[in-house]
């Protein structure tokens, strides 16, 4: 599938549709206003272009510009900002980081802590057994959200584009930026999160600047249509990948016991499915 107008660059985006790291490129994508094309990738049947060009981590997102690959979503978007500045390559939008050194600096650090305190607990929400973690979970990524909404504003410099830094629209200014760009792939996924769960991981009752934040993001020309919106459909593509594959608890005696049942033709007990972050393990 080819998205975008624009530029004579060849551009192969390898990504899973519902994918934050893999929207987030999207949404650069579309920022830079670049033509690419779009292939969708099964996790659980990796393509040999895949796993060829992801040799390492095997996983997506992955970036082939003119047949060399790019890995690991921040480092694609930082690639994107750098091969493709405005007016370059058939680029039509300004850069996703800013010009000053230092303001680079603190945009990467924002970055660095949205994607390790909110997309970790996003995995152990998604992944975990118990409620009781899911919950906990959750409430890590809020308080990390606070963090953000203290801090990161209060710390962006727009470049003289806004007098007042904190009334900026965006982390980036008054268009969207680095921060902007990696906390936004992940609002989609709240939603889904919520509606799992039942908590609100961005509530204007805790974090109002955000919560407004994330509608002016959402409504970009940019960002419309890449976000996943339909919660039940991630949902049901969840159940879908966990009954895909029968997974073991990683207990050698459980496993011996597992096994003892399939041979003696019994029911195996639910408790011995388990569908981990990385996967489910087959014996």
């Amino acid at each position: 599938m080819v998205v975008g107008a624009g530029g004579g660059d060849e551009l192969k985006l390898l990504g899973v549709w519902d994918s934050p790291y893999v929207n987030r490129v999207q949404i650069v994508l579309n920022l830079k206003g670049l033509s690419y094309e779009y292939v969708e990738e099964d996790l659980m049947n990796k393509s040999d272009l895949l796993l060829g060009s992801n040799p390492v981590h095997k996983k997506v997102p992955v970036l082939i510009h003119n047949g060399k690959p790019i890995a690991e979503s921040r480092v694609i978007v930082e690639y994107l900002d750098e091969a493709f500045a405005a007016g370059a390559g058939g680029s039509t939008g300004a850069s996703v980081l800013p010009s000053d050194p230092y303001e680079r600096a603190v945009a990467r650090f924002w970055a660095a802590y949205v994607d390790d305190k909110v997309g970790s607990p996003w995995y152990t929400i998604l992944f975990a057994r118990e409620r009781g973690e899911k919950v906990e979970a959750a409430a890590r990524a809020i308080s990390a959200l606070e963090t953000v909404e203290a801090g990161a504003f209060r710390d962006h410099s727009s470049e003289g584009k806004t007098t007042n830094a904190a009334a900026a629209p965006f982390f980036g200014g008054d268009s969207i930026g680095f921060v902007d760009v990696v906390l936004g792939s992940y609002l989609g996924w709240f939603r889904v999160i919520e509606k799992m769960i039942g908590v609100r991981i961005m509530d204007a009752a805790r974090t109002p600047r955000l919560a407004a934040w994330a509608e002016r993001f959402e409504a970009a020309d940019a960002v419309r249509g890449v976000l996943p919106d339909d919660v039940d459909k991630v949902i049901d593509f969840l159940q879908a990948c966990s009954c895909t594959r029968v997974g073991v608890l990683l207990s050698t005696s459980w496993i011996a016991l597992f096994r003892l049942l399939c041979r003696a033709g019994k029911n195996v007990p639910s408790c011995f499915v388990y569908l981990g972050p990385n996967g489910i393990l087959s014996l």
